[in-house]
């Protein structure tokens, strides 16, 4: 459950797995609440002796573990600003800022947190770390939920790792359920109440109580008017090709970052972005606002919002068949086993697991299956293929970039 700085890890798949999770207890009807942890000044706060001890756990040679001290060993650091530099300062904790073992040394350093989460489950991205648990008694899930911090921030005070109190927040997920009158408070091990609160930003998308993502998308919203404002102010100052690469360099990377996860949100939602997506067409294009989206995705020659979505989700799941994502999204899927000779079950296909409600059909692991089996009664796909041809088969399926129906 650690996702920082790993091939083939991110902040996508973390945050899938999470939401899966909690969507899955959801759909049973339990309550699900969650601890977002911030640490104070994490990656400087590392003990050199205790990460050395950590990395000999691990059977590193003593020659590598010689050549680690050493590495830490004398690093000093100064300050030039306006032609001025400052004298040394000797460093003697942290990992080193901008370095390349920097982020995979802290990840090594805090990985063993996570056995101390108990009954609860947790998930590491370097600092970001997120504790969650659930069940059908709310008060039976909050008593764990302490439990499992308290273990947690000793194991991180055994590292000389400070919480950040002010920035650590709790959650309720109550989307089918009532939400209650009070609620009992989680407190850290120094007697300090943690704040609940209804939106919290999580490996940079938005999560909110009600799994709506109505923040998220508010903000996305806001983020690329702003951006688009800024170029119609100095359209004059583009060309036809430079406002081209503007809008893909700089508003597409903005929509497209965790779509995936986002997706699950309404339509009513979902279409305040087509708007701000059609704006950012219109700018390269010159078409008049009166233009039909159909035809600005001709003009432009891309496609709709949904159809990227769709296209990004379906990549991932193929990625998910291949082994190319980490174990814990792979284990959610299920390759099925044909019970009997047909045409039909020679492709490939997936289990999908039974669901109580609409919430469960939003997890990773059924939506996962059911969208990949949808997919398959046009794909028709007997063995799987790389993922480069798969992704030349699935261009083929959205040729048409108008969505109307």
């Amino acid at each position: 459950m650690q996702s920082g700085f790993r091939a083939g890890h991110g902040c996508t798949s973390a945050t899938l797995k999470v939401l899966n999770d909690i969507l899955t207890a959801i759909d049973k009807k339990h309550y699900c609440a969650a601890v977002f942890i911030d640490l104070a000044k994490a990656f400087d706060s590392v003990n050199h002796h205790i990460l050395i001890g950590r990395l000999n756990s691990l059977g590193f040679s003593n020659d590598c573990l010689a050549w680690f001290t050493n590495y830490f060993s004398d690093r000093v650091q100064c300050v030039k600003s306006e032609g001025l530099l400052s004298g040394p300062l000797a460093v003697s904790m942290g990992v080193p800022q901008g370095s390349i073992l920097g982020p995979t040394l802290f990840s090594v350093y805090i990985n063993e947190v996570a056995l101390a989460a108990g009954e609860s489950l947790i998930h590491l991205y370097a600092d970001d770390t997120i504790l969650y648990t659930s069940g059908p008694s709310l008060d039976t899930v909050l008593t764990t939920l302490q439990a499992s911090l308290n273990a947690i921030q000793l194991s991180f005070r055994g590292l000389q790792l400070l919480l950040n109190t002010s920035k650590t927040k709790c959650m309720l997920f109550n989307r089918s359920l009532p939400a209650p009158t009070r609620l009992s408070n989680i407190t850290t091990l120094d007697g300090s109440d943690l704040e609940y609160v209804d939106n919290y930003k999580y490996l940079g998308v938005w999560l909110d109580c009600k799994l709506s993502f109505q923040t998220h998308i508010k903000r996305l919203q806001s983020k690329v008017k702003s951006r688009i404002g800024f170029l119609f102010r100095n359209k004059a100052s583009f060309t036809h090709a430079a406002k081209h690469t503007l809008v893909k360099l700089t508003i597409l990377p903005i929509l497209d970052f965790g779509d995936v996860i986002y997706k699950i949100a309404s339509n009513t939602l979902l279409n305040k972005l087509d708007a701000v997506y059609h704006s950012a067409i219109r700018f390269v294009t010159k078409a008049p606002y009166t233009t039909h989206h159909c035809d600005l995705y001709a003009l432009v020659g891309w496609p709709s919002l949904h159809t990227r979505r769709q296209t990004h989700w379906l990549h991932v799941i193929y990625k998910t068949l291949l082994g190319k994502v980490p174990p814990y999204l792979s284990s959610l899927v299920t390759i099925a086993s044909p019970t009997c000779s047909t045409r039909s079950s020679r492709y490939i296909s997936l289990v999908t697991p039974k669901t109580n409600s609409f919430f469960g059909r939003l997890s990773f692991q059924f939506s996962a299956a059911n969208d990949w089996n949808e997919l398959q009664k046009s794909l028709k796909l007997e063995t799987l293929i790389s993922f480069t041809s798969f992704k030349h088969q699935l261009s083929e399926q959205f040729t048409d970039y108008c969505t109307c129906t």
